[in-house]
């Protein structure tokens, strides 16, 4: 017989104790399974949720499917808004009447805008308040919450809950400490309770129960004002859900207003930034008339950089110019403003335009690469009838002729200020008496819905039909002419802001100007004397031969004293008297007391005593100074 081997002396065989382990769990498994083979009779089938329950969870999947399609419609419409009255009035539009049937909207007085440090005390303004009217009619028996609530719903002329229109926020009180935690609340919860009565105004009727959310309107920084939703008795209360969805209108009009405010105070010192630095009023100068309009954007468009200036210049003539620099910000009317403040100096030097418009564009480059502006520099001299003119890029003006004719003048284009190594052009042309120049910039010709030399062209045509009103010997009154021009603005024509200068030649006749040249010698004073004695015999003004002959010359004697080369004397007729003496000399002559033991000094003194006005003007060859009187007829 054979023997199995053991692991052990005295052990079983290894494969022997293998069976008997595996052998228990076998016939575990086996009754596991006859078990589950035999049914048991208290098992019974699982029928499911039933119709009810069924139709509830398909109704709250509704409720929140349409929650979260007005959540997204509200937040759209309130989005929409640009100024705070925009995105108030969509709240409310947006709240009633799905989901409130009464908003109210308190917000701080005064707004706060970024940084600002609010002020005190914290005060809350009824900003708007909107309500779904009910009639008597609509509704079944009014209950006692209902006629409590019946100012709030019924009354077409009665306030809407109603409100007070201030209310103080006192430190450390009910409604504090409701705004202080941002989130909505019922009407019913504790702190709402104490909180609306202060809001809303002691003696007031406050809805109960869950017809009624206190929302807080929480900005970037801090609260800014608080929302009140209402619900009337006629339709079911707030819900817990509710909550969340007057969090999201409050958070998105909260948000919206902050950049409202923020947008609206940076286009305020946009445009007052831009308002300042144009010309308060305009000269009168001698021989030329004028007149100016600007028109800012529409609302939906942000500042631009039009200016336009009139200089006077020596010799009576006149600077004219306008200007647009590129772009729509507060950038672009600091750009404006400095460039206006060049071309005043420029023009005080007496630059051809040319030369103006080619120091324009190197200090366009120094304010930075893409500093760019379109520019035209007019100047009109009334003794020669005559008007040079420069253009950067800008639109050509229009001539308007007296007998109606309006033409558009040919000037050279010229590239914008800012390229930068280009040349500028300046022609010279006529400038009848009678006749009137129009500058302008290009949003008075330009828009969406038309290019501009459709403007142009249409400009044009409204001049010349304008004319035709007043007849061929009568040019249009100025100011009527520029609200007229302003008047060819359709609805879509408002993308830019316009700046508008006109111009009325009248122009100097010969026979009113003298004009002589003085050797610089000690004699010359003498002979101004007696030349000014006999154009003023000549233009029967010799009343003022006395005075006229002193200030003449004082201004003569101060000439020659400098001046190397022969000297101006040019005397100008119109309704006033005007005296202009020049000389090769830059330094210009300054009014001082003179002591009682000097022998000179006292000129200008007298000057600034009798003359009506007087100053002096440095040009690239010397220096003018003249002075003005008032004649006498």
């Amino acid at each position: 017989m054979t023997e199995h081997p053991t692991s052990h002396e005295g052990r079983q065989p290894l494969a022997a104790r293998q069976q008997e382990r595996t052998r228990p769990r076998q016939q575990d498994a086996a009754a596991a399974a006859a078990a589950a083979a035999i049914p048991s009779p208290a098992a019974a089938p699982n029928p499911g949720p039933g119709p009810a329950a069924v139709a509830e969870a398909q109704a709250a999947t509704r409720r929140e499917g349409d929650r979260l399609r007005f959540v997204g419609a509200a937040t759209r419409r309130i989005a929409r808004g640009i100024d705070l009255d925009e995105i108030v009035l969509g709240l409310c539009r947006a709240s009633v009447p799905t989901f409130s049937d009464a908003i109210l909207v308190y917000l701080r007085d005064p707004l706060p805008v970024g940084d600002e440090r609010p002020v005190s005390p914290f005060v809350l303004r009824l900003r708007r308040s909107d309500r779904l009217r009910h009639t008597d009619e609509e509704g079944g028996e009014a209950g006692p919450e209902s006629e409590r609530l019946r100012p709030l719903l019924t009354d077409p002329t009665a306030d809407l809950m109603p409100a007070a229109e201030l209310c103080e926020v006192r430190a450390g009180g009910a409604l504090a400490e409701v705004l202080r935690g941002v989130r909505p609340v019922f009407g019913d919860s504790a702190a709402a309770r104490a909180a609306l009565p202060e809001l809303l105004g002691a003696g007031r009727p406050v809805p109960t129960g869950h017809r009624a959310i206190l929302a807080p309107l929480r900005g970037r920084r801090r609260v800014i004002g608080a929302a009140v939703f209402v619900r009337s008795t006629e339709r079911a209360p707030f819900e817990a859900s509710d909550l969340l969805v007057a969090a999201q209108l409050a958070t998105h009009t909260a948000l919206g207003i902050d950049k409202a405010v923020l947008y609206g105070r940076e286009a305020y010192i946009a445009d007052e930034l831009q308002r300042t630095m144009l010309p308060d009023s305009l000269p009168q100068p001698t021989g030329v008339r004028l007149a100016s309009r600007y028109l800012p954007a529409a609302e939906t468009a942000r500042v631009g950089g039009d200016w336009y200036d009139a200089i006077p210049l020596p010799g009576s003539r006149v600077a004219l110019v306008v200007g647009d620099v590129m772009g729509h910000s507060m950038t672009s009317a600091a750009i404006m403003g400095q460039l206006r403040t060049t071309a005043q100096t420029l023009a005080q030097l007496d630059l051809p335009p040319q030369e103006v418009l080619h120091h324009l564009d190197e200090q366009a480059q120094r304010l930075g690469s893409d500093r760019m502006a379109t520019c035209l520099y007019a100047v009109y001299d009334p003794v020669a009838h005559r008007i040079t003119i420069a253009n950067a890029g800008h639109p050509p003006p229009v001539l308007l002729h007296l007998g109606g004719r309006a033409e558009v003048l040919r000037v050279p284009p010229g590239a914008p200020i800012g390229v930068g190594g280009v040349d500028f052009e300046a022609v010279e042309l006529d400038a009848p008496a009678g006749a009137t120049l129009l500058l302008y910039t290009d949003g008075l010709v330009e828009s969406r819905l038309r290019d501009v030399w459709t403007g142009i062209e249409q400009l044009r045509e409204r001049l010349a039909a304008t004319a035709q009103l007043t007849g061929p010997d009568h040019s249009p009154p100025l100011e009527a002419l520029c609200d007229d021009v302003l008047d060819m603005l359709g609805p879509g024509d408002r993308d830019d802001d316009i700046a508008l200068l006109a111009a009325r030649f009248d122009g100097i006749a010969p026979s009113d100007v003298a004009y002589w040249y003085l050797e610089p010698e000690d004699a010359a004073p003498g002979r101004a004397r007696r030349l000014a004695r006999r154009a003023l015999a000549r233009w029967d003004l010799e009343e003022m031969s006395d005075e006229v002959e002193l200030l003449v010359s004082e201004v003569v004697a101060n000439a020659v004293r400098y001046a190397e080369r022969p000297v101006t004397l040019r005397l100008l007729r119109t309704d006033i008297l005007r005296c202009e003496v020049g000389d090769d000399s830059p330094q210009l002559p300054r009014q001082r007391r003179a002591r009682e033991t000097d022998e000179g000094g006292r000129g200008l003194f007298l000057v600034n005593r009798l003359a009506r006005r007087w100053g002096a003007t440095r040009l690239s060859t010397g220096k003018v100074v003249w002075f003005e009187m008032a004649t006498r007829s």
